[in-house]
């Protein structure tokens, strides 16, 4: 392809600004970590010159934060998947229980928002459904972000959550459930071929808090797939046009998942392996009571400090994740 066709196909022009991104961010990373070293190299020369309290603590201060930015960069070097660097598309829904479970729904999103902002990832909602009378009933965000698939597709499955029930007046310790769902972002993708014809599109008012303007129009949109059966949809927007595109970045990403699926299926009855595929597999532990501890199932990783967990400390959990796949 010539140089000019290159930059006349806005795919491809896209995709390689975007990779030409992630890679300038990886050098920026690197470079950060060599000028931190060399301070730490001038400040300990300083200290054996002439012994000072308050700059050793500020040297060794500065050396904790060169080992986690490299434990950061070796954890990021596990990431070689073909859509690890991509943006991620997680969904949340709630099992069986009502308002118990939506209550854990919604615990997990404030979860995963506070992850997302420790790592200074943007987390925008495409679709949120609010419980009847507490939490949520499903929610999707698009997480944007270097490698952001590539961390959160450790966190694909069941999540298990043990505490006494603030719903329940008897103070009974209940057990609630909430599936995980992650895909990666993919804007253009050239083995995902969607015919316009296969596709039913309903609009609908969006529901919940959202302004007047959301409630009184039907901005919200509902995309089928009629060959697959996958069922999409947006509301967080005002305009129509915003949710139609949301909804369809959704059921593309939703489409080369369930490509990948059949691709590993095929592989696994190829070995002639039993693997299940479904996603009903219980991956993690959060228990509150009667004592305190989060467990993954996989990896048996494990913290004792819960709350930590809940406000976003996850890299123990996909780093052991991680790990263990390879």
């Amino acid at each position: 392809m010539s140089a000019p066709d290159f930059w006349d196909n806005q795919e491809t022009a896209q995709q390689y600004v975007q990779n030409a991104s992630r890679l300038k961010q990886v050098v920026a990373n690197w470079q950060a970590i060599s000028k931190q070293v060399e301070e730490a190299k001038l400040l300990l020369d300083l200290v054996a010159e002439e012994p000072d309290e308050e700059l050793q603590q500020e040297v060794q201060q500065l050396i904790k934060q060169i080992n986690g930015d490299l434990e950061a960069l070796e954890l990021a070097s596990l990431l070689n998947g073909e859509y690890d660097s991509n943006n991620a598309i997680l969904t949340i829904h709630p099992g069986a229980g009502g308002t118990e479970s939506q209550d854990w729904a919604e615990m997990l999103l404030r979860m995963y928002t506070r992850w997302a902002e420790r790592r200074g990832f943007q987390v925008e909602q495409l679709n949120l459904l609010p419980g009847d009378e507490a939490g949520i009933k499903s929610v999707t965000l698009l997480i944007s972000g270097l490698n952001a698939y590539g961390y959160l597709k450790a966190e694909k499955g069941v999540h298990r959550l043990v505490r006494i029930s603030p719903f329940d007046a008897s103070g009974r310790r209940h057990t609630s459930f909430a599936s995980v769902e992650v895909i990666p972002e993919i804007d253009n993708d050239a083995d995902i071929q969607i015919d316009p014809s296969e596709l039913r599109t309903d609009t609908f008012r969006a529901s919940g808090a959202g302004g007047q303007h959301v409630n009184k129009t039907d901005s919200a949109i509902r995309i089928t797939h009629l060959p697959t059966g996958i069922v999409v949809q947006c509301q967080t927007e005002r305009s129509q046009h915003a949710n139609r595109e949301s909804a369809m970045k959704i059921l593309r990403s939703r489409l080369l998942e369930l490509k990948l699926r059949e691709q590993q299926a095929k592989l696994a009855e190829l070995k002639g392996e039993q693997s299940e595929i479904a996603w009903g597999n219980q991956i993690r532990s959060y228990v509150f009571c009667p004592y305190t501890l989060v467990k993954d199932h996989r990896t048996n990783v494990e913290m004792g400090n819960v709350e930590a967990v809940m406000d976003g400390e996850l890299d123990l959990f996909i780093e052991g994740y991680l790990k263990w796949q390879k």
